[in-house]
């Protein structure tokens, strides 16, 4: 069973949460403000973390930068209908996705399991897969964790699945609609920068190559281009 932290002030939307989600069958524990929604965060495994942004106490980006300091678990973050700034925010900061409110509960479920699917270590297939050699990257499946020249960089889950999938089309074009789907687990629909902001994040915690050349080609218009 699946844990879930869902950190939101509406006490409403909260119990009618609780019980979509434990019809579901995850396993859901709530917290009302940012301060209280942190320290269960820190202090317990989850598997995703629910983080509303207009929060008392400590607002979602207080919460998620704190949590980022200690922990990759993955979050989505719950915005206002059409507050594009709190989304991009949002994923600079460290979010796995955002979705905006009200949303559909079909669509909530939906991006729970994606995001739960992508960042689960049990799996036969992500447990099994052994540590890959990238020019001067090493990349182990089994941990989630990236290493360049045996120093650790630290990635959220989404951020190791999206250099993951790069790395392994190396030399070949990855339109952004196959990227997107791959990494994020959903179609791309017109004005989402979701996976812009992954790549732009996952760009600044790479080191640069030795050789001065970018790690990641983008062709205007098309996708991108992981070099070897």
């Amino acid at each position: 069973m699946s844990r879930i932290l869902l950190i939101d002030d509406d006490l409403g939307l909260s119990e009618l949460l609780g019980q979509l989600l434990e019809l579901e069958g995850f396993q859901l524990t709530l917290a009302y403000d940012g301060k209280q929604g942190l320290d269960l965060a820190l202090s317990a495994d989850y598997d995703l973390i629910l983080l509303d942004v207009m929060l008392p106490k400590l607002n979602g980006f207080e919460v998620l930068r704190a949590l980022r300091q200690h922990k990759q678990t993955p979050v989505l973050m719950l915005t206002a209908r059409g507050d594009e700034i709190d989304r991009v925010v949002g994923l600079e900061i460290g979010a796995d996705d955002y979705l905006p409110k009200p949303f559909n509960d079909r669509e909530l479920i939906a991006r729970i399991r994606a995001i739960i699917r992508r960042s689960n270590l049990t799996t036969q297939e992500i447990h099994a897969a052994p540590a890959q050699e990238f020019g001067d990257l090493r990349l182990d499946p089994s941990r989630q964790e990236a290493y360049c020249n045996e120093q650790l960089i630290i990635l959220t889950g989404t951020e190791f699945t999206l250099l993951h999938t790069l790395a392994l089309h190396a030399g070949e074009l990855m339109n952004k609609e196959e990227l997107n789907e791959k990494v994020l687990g959903k179609k791309l629909m017109p004005f989402d920068r979701s996976l812009d902001m992954h790549l732009s994040n996952l760009r600044k915690k790479l080191p640069e190559r030795g050789d001065g050349r970018p790690r990641v080609k983008t062709i205007r218009g098309k996708g991108y281009i992981w070099l070897p």
